[in-house]
């Protein structure tokens, strides 16, 4: 619970009209409200969590919100990122949020970090703030805000999503578990997919990022009983929500500075074996993709591993569709060897990261050799053919 001294805070008449259904509220009132308008939260992304949680954050009466984001406003975060709009695609989002929080509340004061948080800036750019909420989506830096968080003693609101799943709880909130309790190590390069590849339900980070803002206010107001010690997972398609307690783990290794976060996640010597993988595997160019079919690809078989619904959105004419995930699990390596008998093989996915591995498991486990297509298909629709839709 947050202590400000509230006989130096003072509602005006617009507070007193905006925030009416609050202060009717017996578990809000007018003090509560002039704790709310005494606040700073500090926010970190403005994407898919980032967005319902400013708005309500916002909506609600916080004095103060920090944003930090160094992204720019892309179509495809639309269908999910409500705070920015059409007409600010291409342009920062950080911009668009502070924007859009303003005709929402303008009397909220905005302060923008338009950075990639690091360990050399995140103790200084969290020290100021009461509340983190964590709307980040990478492994490094839910690492980096967690133990920024602990050696400043902040609370550090957390939320996650993945295709129709979220989970939300608070750490480091009156001596209750952190992060690391949650994950003490984190997962190995490229095992969790990112959203880009296994997709998000829009209205998924909607639900999350609500209930993270509505533990921001509980814990300003210091009423109710927060998500500390209590993880809570929901799944939209069952529309269940279940929980999961939390407890700090004694035997946790003692966080007393900030380290490099990538190293930790094993990302350098991830980048460096697919670097490798890469210098040791044939690759070509869509162009060069598109010559060989023009020729009639006779001596190939151009296989594409992406998931079958991303095959039904767009395909290379003339492709094969054996998903990344049979090849992994073997089922597919036997369809492969089948469909090429003699001939030369190309792979493509997405934007060719995909495609890469799967060239390394056919070569590890069936001996194949293959040609890895450059950029995927979302370079095919850039640089050969516009009417292939990207997404």
């Amino acid at each position: 619970m947050l202590n400000p001294n509230l006989d130096e805070v003072q509602l005006s008449k617009d507070d007193y009209e905006r925030y009416s259904r609050h202060l009717i509220l017996p578990e809000v009132g007018v003090d509560g409200q002039k704790r709310l308008k005494a606040a700073s939260v500090l926010c970190i992304g403005t994407g898919g969590l980032g967005s319902p949680l400013l708005l309500y954050l916002a909506a609600a009466g916080i004095g103060r919100i920090g944003i930090v984001d160094f992204d720019v406003v892309d179509t495809s975060n639309l269908q999910r990122q409500v705070i920015h709009g059409t007409s600010w695609v291409g342009k920062p989002k950080i911009q668009s949020a502070k924007d859009r929080i303003l005709e929402i509340n303008p009397y909220c004061q905005i302060d923008l970090y338009e950075t990639r948080l690091s360990s050399e800036n995140a103790l200084s750019i969290v020290e100021p703030y009461d509340i983190v909420v964590d709307g980040t989506d990478n492994f490094p830096t839910r690492y980096l805000v967690n133990d920024a968080c602990v050696l400043l003693n902040k609370p550090n609101v957390y939320g996650s999503i993945f295709r129709f799943e979220g989970q939300a709880t608070v750490f480091n909130y009156e001596g209750g578990p952190n992060y690391r309790d949650l994950y003490p190590e984190p997962p190995p390069p490229g095992l969790v997919p990112s959203c880009a590849e296994g997709g998000v339900l829009g209205i998924l980070p909607g639900i999350i990022g609500v209930i993270q803002a509505t533990e921001t206010v509980k814990i300003i107001l210091g009423t109710g009983q927060t998500l500390s010690g209590r993880l809570l997972l929901y799944n939209a398609l069952n529309m269940s929500f279940r929980e999961l307690k939390l407890r700090p783990n004694p035997e946790r290794p003692v966080i007393d500075k900030l380290i490099d976060y990538e190293e930790f996640c094993g990302i350098p010597q991830a980048k460096a074996a697919e670097a490798q993988q890469q210098f040791n595997m044939e690759e070509i160019t869509v162009q060069q993709l598109k010559q060989i079919l023009d020729n009639g690809a006779d001596d190939y078989v151009l296989l594409d591993v992406r998931n079958p619904n991303e095959y039904e959105i767009a395909k290379i004419p003339g492709s094969v569709l054996v998903p990344l995930p049979d090849i992994e699990n073997g089922d597919g390596v036997a369809k492969v060897q089948e469909l090429l008998n003699g001939h030369k093989l190309i792979v493509h996915c997405k934007m060719g990261g995909r495609s890469a591995k799967a060239i390394g498991i056919l070569k590890e486990k069936a001996g194949i050799d293959g040609i890895n297509v450059k950029g995927g298909i979302n370079a095919w629709s850039q640089e050969v053919d516009p009417s292939v839709p990207q997404y």
